[in-house]
């Protein structure tokens, strides 16, 4: 029964797979799987291929056959793909087709497996494209972010804002005593000692206050003073004559 089985299923695979397939011995035999890639894929024209090997067991499909990937001869193999690599990605493909084939036991499933491959193995090259283009629009969103941030500045808030008020007070306080003292440096230097205020009663009692306006009108006083004794003199003598 299961030799028949297995009869059937090559022919139908035979079929299907015209160019990909080679016998290695009456059960056992390889596919070649390509993979496809989207368009905007930079090696959409140069897809990763892999050979699926399946050798049957005396009682398949009640038993699963024994799969393995492997490369395909050196005349079909490509360029590297940066998201797919068959000798890290083999252990995680093969264990997808051992589930494949626990839920097709009793049928024939090569067909089966090869399309759970091919479709396991583009949604890892497409898992990792997705993963690389969002880490480089994070990248370009921090840029950019940034960018804005040069141009437009940090948004003022209270809290910001007084943070700012009390730095800058600090700053006037510091930069006016570095002046006093810049000042009074430059007054020790040139041995000048800075004038002291008196105050009003300090001005009147040393006999100062008013001096200013005495002395500009000097010239003024000694008339009036010269006027005062000519009229004193005129009283004087009427008093003599009476």
């Amino acid at each position: 029964m299961g030799k028949e089985e297995q009869v059937e299923e090559r022919e139908v695979l035979e079929s299907i797979f015209p160019d990909e397939i080679t016998d290695i011995s009456e059960t056992e035999f390889r596919i070649t799987v390509t993979l496809e890639l989207p368009e905007d894929d930079e090696q959409a024209d140069t897809p990763p291929v892999m050979q699926l090997h399946v050798r049957y067991p005396e009682a398949y499909p009640d038993e699963a056959p024994t799969l393995d990937i492997v490369p395909p001869p050196q005349d079909q193999q490509q360029e590297p793909h940066p998201h797919f690599s068959l000798a890290e990605d083999k252990p995680r493909l093969l264990a997808q087709l051992a589930e494949t084939a626990q839920e097709n036991l009793g049928m024939a499933m090569v067909f089966a497996l090869a399309m759970a491959l091919k479709e396991a193995a583009e949604a890892l090259v497409a898992e990792r494209r997705g993963a690389a283009a969002a880490a480089h629009e994070e990248v370009r969103a921090a840029a950019e972010e940034e960018e804005n941030r040069r141009f437009h500045g940090t948004a003022v808030t209270p809290e910001s804002f007084a943070r700012w008020r009390d730095a800058f007070l600090r700053e006037m306080e510091d930069a006016r005593v570095r002046a006093e003292e810049d000042r009074l440096a430059e007054l020790k230097k040139a041995r000048v000692k800075e004038p002291v205020k008196l105050t009003g009663r300090q001005l009147w009692e040393r006999g100062l206050a008013g001096k200013g306006e005495v002395d500009e009108g000097e010239g003024e006083g000694e008339d009036d003073d010269g006027a005062a004794a000519g009229l004193e003199e005129g009283v004087d003598r009427l008093k003599v004559a009476a």
